[in-house]
């Protein structure tokens, strides 16, 4: 049987994983296509970082305001995270892709450990910046470097682009926007074709389909 891992991106309300919140998730099983996609209010501790990055603030990028993250008619933080464990659960492949699995990753542990759930996926993940870098190096024979600073270049700009997409498609911060054009990255990296009909107007380069 050919399983094919969940893709899973988090929208937090800073950078740090101590002292801020994530309020919303959203998740694709690849295998059946399954999604899940909620949001929550921010815990009362949690703070919120306005800036970013260097062009716009937290709140440009997301589109939200802080009375949003903090409505008390929304469902808390804990009941978001255990309905996503729930949600999860349940798949047959339990590792996730992820565009940065050290941040995903290390946000899902810190909200396991702090509302005491019982973990549900694997402790690896699939790197989406690591399997463009492989792909690239076999088709150019070198991995993209930026050589003035002596690093990857694979960021998430250049793996779009590599993907097919010259611009990034997305508007504001969205959680399971987000997921999905991770999901239809690695489709293309991985089985050369298009995955969702929305993306279908960005062609998948001729090299990645060979």
């Amino acid at each position: 049987m050919n399983l094919k891992p969940m893709v899973v991106d988090l929208e937090t309300s800073g950078l740090s994983i101590e002292g801020v919140g994530v309020w919303q998730i959203g998740a694709i099983d690849l295998n059946t296509m399954d999604e899940f996609f909620d949001e929550a209010r921010i815990d009362d501790e949690d703070g919120i970082v306005e800036i970013a990055d260097a062009r716009k603030t937290f709140f440009q990028v997301t589109g939200k305001t802080e009375e949003e993250l903090r409505h008390k008619n929304k469902q808390s933080q804990k009941e978001l995270f255990e309905k996503f464990f729930k949600w999860a659960e349940g798949k047959k492949f339990k590792n996730f892709v992820c565009q940065n699995p050290g941040w995903d990753m290390a946000w899902l542990w810190s909200k396991m450990l702090k509302y005491k759930l019982k973990r549900v996926f694997g402790y690896r993940a699939f790197d989406l910046h690591t399997i463009a870098q492989i792909k690239f190096n076999e088709i150019n024979n070198n991995f993209l470097i930026n050589e003035e600073k002596g690093k990857s270049d694979m960021d998430l700009k250049n793996t779009l682009k590599f993907c097919g997409f010259p611009e990034d498609p997305r508007g504001n911060h969205n959680a399971l926007e987000d997921a999905k054009l991770t999901a239809e990255c690695f489709t293309r990296l991985m089985d050369g074709k298009n995955l969702f009909p929305e993306y279908s107007k960005f062609k998948v380069p001729e090299e990645l389909r060979k």
